[in-house]
């Protein structure tokens, strides 16, 4: 009989092993594509924030303006001035949204009660 349980002991052992073995390798796989991935969302995030420096960049508004006086004629574009802008209450809004209907509620419910009173 023990003969037997020897062999069934070294055999469970070795399918441990074995597993571990694989489990190992696996793990390691996974490190790897994880610190690709982390690698590439660096490389992302860099060149995200490059593209931010270029579009402030081409954002400027003394380059807007020349842009907008060189391709006036084309465009028909004008600058901004304060006076074009209209106050709040000059902006006509239909008469169902404003101001909102509040709903009626029945049958409301007190969640308000104090937590002392409570056994």
């Amino acid at each position: 009989m023990r003969p037997v349980f020897y062999v069934a002991t070294f055999m469970a052992v070795m399918a441990l092993a074995f597993w571990a073995y694989r489990e190992n390798y696996a793990t390691q796989r996974s490190l790897r594509e994880v610190a690709e991935l982390q690698s590439e969302i660096t490389s992302l995030r860099e060149a995200l924030s490059i593209q931010h420096a270029e579009w402030a960049y081409l954002n400027r508004p003394d380059r807007l303006r020349d842009l907008t006086a060189l391709n006036y004629d084309r465009l028909g574009l004008l600058p901004l001035e304060p006076e074009q802008f209209g106050q709040v209450d000059q902006t006509a809004y239909p008469p169902s949204s404003f101001p909102p209907e509040i709903p009626v509620v029945a049958d409301a419910v007190d969640v308000s009660a104090n937590m002392e009173s409570q056994p």
